[in-house]
């Protein structure tokens, strides 16, 4: 835009503000004429004004370069936009692995579309439609996880385990291993879903367990699945055996909490040449050995070593920190037994060893009283922690590994959270190993995410990652001249491009 003067045939002259568009002068404005030059000048600071306002609005007019994108606008639809940050993160993590050697692309978008968006697989079938452009039916879906399980299952825990062993420099000395159980809404039960103990609370659903042996860091080596009413502790040596078998796994150092402890594993432990660290219950020890630790003089960090056996051996630790945390969850416990005593809501049936009902005790026949002696006593235990071993290993290096434990623990919990792999809706036994079987895939590709990210010392959440990967879009545009057909990534925002950086150089 410029200020043009026009002199009139009057002998006055006008003051404009001109646009040059497509090579022809277009009149933007006229702000008047004038005959002296101080009325002239007037009009051109008036002029410049006008121009300072139009330059600061939309263009009134539309250009040809303009004229060609809105064309090429035109041309686009709902299709020609793809969801691709599932694929172009999560994906690219799934090949490097080795799951890309696996030819059913219907593996591939079931286990992407649990990372991205965990749901039902009939929703699965909604969101790989709506988002990634690709049509599956139901019932192909169904038919495919009918023969997973027998199909795939095997190359795809030696997939796991070999990236595993690479991440690990080749070093699986020690092994952490766990169970937890998975309920199913449904409530009749069949060969592989019993009702059982749950540690989710769903005692009257029926459930299965789930068997994960992971290395340090929580790096997944297998799983099992087992049926809903099995005893967890009868699980180590079998699973334990299946799994060395078919790794050639050289007696690894096993590591499980006291859960899995009796003495039937310890044995069975010692005469398959296992060693072992397991979480001991103190006070189920022997009366003497009790009085030994109780006798013990210990500091903060102090550890203890106690004989039980020729080859085992029992680890005490204390730790300050624990001991507060003991000491406040003891009289939680107790604050809440004593306001159920006065409302008189407890029986018979809650004098128990369940958490802090150890402290009630039965007076008369029909009174329910605290034992207050026995709460004081137990204030001796506060802070300890106790393993029991047959390693050759020194005592700190028991509770460093035995507290490695914890990521186990986190797999866990990622599974049930982040890809939620439960509550189970599946009904037939091939459906539901299947379904665990891509939730463990999941699992894989969301822990060296996690690894990865750690390694980059980005402040972006695995949560946060999978969030990400919602709003990455690829657009798909045809050349109209050429006829080429080609697809560009739109701008993502700053920490999509974090991601999708850091995904690419290791990638």
């Amino acid at each position: 835009m410029y200020i043009r003067k026009k002199l009139n045939s009057s002998g006055s002259v006008s003051v404009q503000v001109i646009q040059k568009v497509n090579g022809r002068n277009r009149i933007l404005k006229i702000l008047g004429s004038a005959t002296t030059w101080q009325k002239i000048e007037e009009l051109v600071n008036l002029a410049r004004q006008e121009i300072d306002h139009l330059k600061a609005q939309p263009k009134l007019f539309i250009s040809e370069h303009d004229v060609v994108i809105e064309r090429a606008f035109s041309m686009l639809s709902n299709a020609s936009i793809r969801t691709v940050g599932p694929e172009i993160i999560f994906g690219k993590i799934y090949d490097r692995i080795g799951y890309g050697v696996i030819k059913e692309s219907m593996f591939r978008h079931l286990v992407i579309a649990r990372l991205a968006y965990p749901l039902s697989k009939l929703k699965t079938i909604d969101y790989l439609y709506r988002y990634q452009g690709t049509t599956l039916d139901i019932d192909a879906v169904y038919r495919f996880l009918d023969k997973l399980n027998s199909k795939l299952m095997a190359q795809i825990e030696e997939i796991s385990f070999v990236y595993t062993k690479k991440i690990l420099n080749g070093n699986i000395s020690v092994v952490f291993y766990d169970m937890t159980t998975l309920y199913f809404e449904a409530s009749d039960e069949d060969d592989l879903r019993k009702t059982g103990f749950s540690k989710d609370g769903k005692h009257q659903c029926p459930q299965i367990f789930i068997g994960l042996l992971v290395g340090l860091g929580g790096y997944a080596i297998g799983y099992d699945i087992f049926e809903g009413n099995t005893y967890e502790g009868h699980t180590l040596i079998p699973f334990l055996e299946k799994i060395s078998r078919k790794f050639e796994l050289n007696k690894p150092i096993v590591i499980a909490d006291a859960g899995l402890l009796s003495k039937e594993n310890i044995r069975a432990l010692e005469s398959n040449g296992y060693e072992y660290i397991v979480g001991a219950r103190l006070k189920n020890e022997t009366a003497v050995l009790k009085s030994k630790i109780l006798a013990s003089s210990f500091s903060d960090g102090t550890t203890m070593r106690y004989s039980k056996s020729k080859a085992t051996h029992l680890v005490v630790n204390y730790s300050e920190t624990r001991a507060t945390k003991d000491a406040y969850n003891r009289k939680r416990g107790l604050t809440r037994l004593e306001k159920q005593v006065r409302r008189g809501r407890l029986t018979k049936a809650n004098i128990n060893n369940r958490g802090y009902n150890k402290y009630l005790k039965l007076t008369g026949d029909i009174t329910i009283e605290i034992d207050y002696d026995k709460f004081s006593k137990d204030q001796a235990w506060d802070g300890l922690k106790g393993y029991i071993t047959n390693t050759k290993i020194g005592d700190k290096e028991v509770v460093e590994n035995y507290r490695n434990l914890w990521h186990i623990e986190k797999a866990f919990r990622m599974s049930k959270t982040d890809l939620r792999i439960r509550p189970i809706y599946h009904r037939l036994k091939d459906r539901i190993e299947a379904h665990v079987c891509i939730s463990f895939t999941a699992y894989c590709i969301y822990k060296e995410l996690e690894r990865i990210l750690y390694v980059e010392k980005s402040a972006i959440s695995l949560k946060r990652a999978a969030e990400l990967t919602h709003n990455m879009y690829q657009i798909t545009y045809t050349l109209p001249d050429s006829k080429h057909t080609k697809s560009k990534l739109l701008e993502m925002d700053e920490e999509q491009t974090e991601l999708y950086k850091i995904i690419n150089k290791y990638f």
